[in-house]
């Protein structure tokens, strides 16, 4: 298999006119230290993409050591450009404390700027805020159209939030067929919650068999955080089956185990 080379190192904002999908995709498949400084060229050279791009690889150590503070300026840099992803980096890193101090107000400032935009994770950010009541007044009918958008979009993560408010019936009419259709189509889509709670309605229409095989999926999520591991698998617990309770057990164990360095 032949690797593709990278780029030349830009130097004027001009060299980057002339980039192409593939040399981008080069960039973003190299070897971490060497994408690394081609990024962050790109990004001194005020490229809002780059420097959003630069942000994760900050955030996440790729090819350097995790630094949020400097992951959160280069976010903002290119925010401030009017870059959708950008702006919900920066809500993320306000709302998460990545970098800065927790600041649920400037986490909604931001993502309601990249929802304007139309960017799905942005709208489904600001949604969880409305539907807290985090840094905004709470509005169910707003995240709910919020997470119906994102949805609409394709958004996996959406749906299971539409399942939850058709299921219970807030905002709209209690509709668990509608309900399991979303929490389908967020399973299938590769979202966690989506999975467990459509593993949870299989269960209570007594296809057990179906439903064990969606936990099994949640388990191997590797999206899946030790915070929803540990409510489930408290969940899972709790039952009066044995199977569902060895798999609860195995999700708790799953969410004590220590973060990799």
């Amino acid at each position: 298999m032949s690797v593709r080379l990278l780029p030349r190192l830009p130097v004027l904002r001009a060299d980057l006119d002339s980039i192409t999908v593939q040399d981008w995709q080069a960039v973003l498949a190299g070897e971490p230290k060497t994408a690394l400084t081609w990024m962050s060229a790109a990004a001194a050279l005020g490229h809002a993409e780059a420097q959003t791009v630069l942000g994760q690889w900050l955030l996440d150590g790729h090819g350097v050591a995790r630094d949020a503070t400097q992951a959160l300026h280069s976010f903002l840099l290119a925010a401030h450009q009017g870059h959708a992803m950008g702006m919900n980096m920066a809500g993320r890193c306000h709302e998460e404390g990545w970098g800065t101090d927790a600041d649920f107000g400037k986490a909604a400032h931001w993502y309601r700027q990249a929802a304007k935009l139309a960017l799905p994770q942005g709208r489904y950010n600001l949604a969880n805020l409305l539907a807290s009541g985090k840094g905004v007044p709470r509005d169910q009918a707003q995240a709910f159209e919020l997470y119906r958008q994102a949805a609409e979009q394709g958004y996996a993560k959406a749906f299971a939030k539409l399942g939850r408010y058709h299921e219970d019936g807030l905002v709209v009419a209690q509709d668990a067929a509608m309900a399991m259709r979303c929490y389908r189509q967020g399973a299938e889509g590769g979202d966690f919650r989506g999975q467990f709670c459509y593993a949870g309605m299989l269960a209570s229409n007594g296809q057990r068999d179906e439903a064990l095989m969606w936990l099994a999926k949640v388990m191997q999520n590797e999206k899946a955080t030790k915070a929803y591991l540990a409510e489930a698998g408290q969940l899972l617990v709790s039952s009066t089956q044995t199977d569902l309770q060895q798999i609860g057990r195995r999700m708790l164990d799953k969410s004590a185990e220590p973060i990799p360095a």
